[in-house]
C-alpha cells in the first residue's frame, strides 16, 4: 500500500511558456516538507496541478489513490492556496460551517479549530475587515477542519506577526508528528530551516533539488571547517603536505571540501594540540541562493556607482 503523496512528471505550459516542466517527487507523512524557489518558479501552478485545479500533465495520488477518488477529498488534504478564500459578509464560523456540511465534517469540529488558530473571539465576525494575519488564521482553520492526513499550504506564514509565525512553526511541526504530511511552500527561509524536515526546491519550473535540508545544507560549498591551534604554522605546514586548501579566518583556518575527522587526526599525527575544531554549516538561505542563481524572474543588475 502506497502510505505517501506521489507527484509524476507534473507539466504546465502557458502557450510556449513551460510553468512547470515534468517534476516528480514525494511527500512523507511524518513529516514537513519544504516547497522552496524564486518568484515565478512554478510553486503555486505545482500546488494547484497536484490538487487537480490546473490542467496539465503528470498525476498526484495520495496514498495511491487519485484525489478524484476519494468521497470526502477534504478529509485527505487541506489546502491554502489563495489569499482570503471566503465571503467577506459571513461570519468566521458560518464560513467554516459552510465548509464542514460540505464535507460532512461534524459542527462540533468548527469551534474546534477556531481554537487551534486562536480565532475563538473572532468566531462571530466578518472576516471580511480582517488583517491579512488574521485571514491566513482562518485560512489555516479551514485547511485542518477535516483533520487530513495532508496539509498543502501555499505562503501561509504571510501577514503573520513573530509570534503567529512562531506558532505556525511549532503547529506544523505538531501536526506531522502526529503521523501527517505537510507540504508549505514559503519565503521564509529561516522558519523552513527550523521548521521542515526534507525541502523541494524549484527554479523556472525544473526541479532543483530534493533532498532533506541537513544534507542540502551539509553539501553546499560554502559549508566548511575552523580549526583553532595555538600551533598555527606547524598546522598550515600538515595541511600543505596533504594538499589541503585553507583560507586565514579569525585566528584559525578555514577548510571546504574536508570533514572534521580527517583534520583531527592529520593534527593528531603531526602532535598538533588542537583549540577547536568544528563544522561551519551554510545557511538555508546561502544553500538557496547558491541553488537559484539565475533561475530568478526577476533578476536586478548592481550599477557601480558613478
Amino acid at each position: 500500500m502506497y502510505t505517501m503523496l506521489k507527484a509524476t512528471n507534473l507539466t504546465k505550459h502557458y502557450g510556449k511558456k513551460v510553468a512547470v516542466d515534468n517534476i516528480s517527487f514525494n511527500i512523507e507523512p511524518g513529516k514537513v516538507t519544504g516547497f522552496l524557489g524564486p518568484n515565478g518558479a512554478g510553486k503555486s501552478t505545482t500546488m494547484r496541478l497536484m490538487l487537480g485545479l490546473d490542467n496539465g500533465g503528470g498525476s498526484t495520488t495520495y496514498d495511491g489513490k487519485h484525489l478524484y477518488d476519494y468521497d470526502q477529498p477534504s478529509k485527505v488534504v487541506g489546502i491554502l492556496l489563495e489569499l482570503k478564500a471566503f465571503h467577506p459578509t459571513r461570519t468566521s464560523r458560518n464560513h467554516l460551517k459552510v465548509l464542514a456540511d460540505a464535507g460532512n465534517i461534524p459542527n462540533t469540529r468548527v469551534d474546534e479549530v477556531l481554537e487551534i488558530v486562536g480565532l475563538s473571539d473572532q468566531a462571530k465576525k466578518r472576516p471580511g475587515k480582517f488583517s491579512l494575519g488574521m485571514s491566513q488564521r482562518l485560512g489555516i482553520a479551514a485547511a485542518i477542519l477535516g483533520q487530513p492526513k495532508y496539509l498543502l499550504l501555499d505562503e501561509p506564514a504571510n501577514g503573520l506577526d513573530p509570534e503567529g509565525i512562531v506558532w505556525l512553526r511549532e503547529f506544523l511541526k505538531a501536526y506531522a508528528d502526529k503521523g501527517n504530511a505537510v507540504f508549505v511552500s514559503s519565503h521564509l527561509l529561516s522558519e523552513i530551516s527550523q521548521m521542515a524536515d526534507n525541502v523541494i526546491v524549484i527554479g523556472k519550473g525544473k526541479l532543483i533539488a530534493n533532498t532533506s535540508v541537513k544534507q542540502l545544507v551539509s553539501g553546499s560549498v560554502r559549508s566548511s571547517i575552523f580549526v583553532r591551534s595555538a600551533k598555527l604554522d606547524q598546522l598550515e605546514k600538515a595541511l600543505k603536505e596533504r594538499k589541503l586548501a585553507y583560507e586565514k579566518v579569525d585566528g584559525g583556518l578555514k577548510l571546504s571540501g574536508v570533514k572534521t575527522d580527517e583534520v583531527g587526526k592529520l593534527a593528531f599525527k603531526a602532535g598538533i594540540t588542537v583549540l577547536e575544531l568544528a563544522n561551519h554549516s551554510a545557511s538555508l538561505e546561502e544553500v538557496f541562493l547558491e541553488l537559484t542563481a539565475g533561475s530568478e524572474e526577476f533578476q536586478t543588475r548592481q550599477d557601480k556607482p558613478s
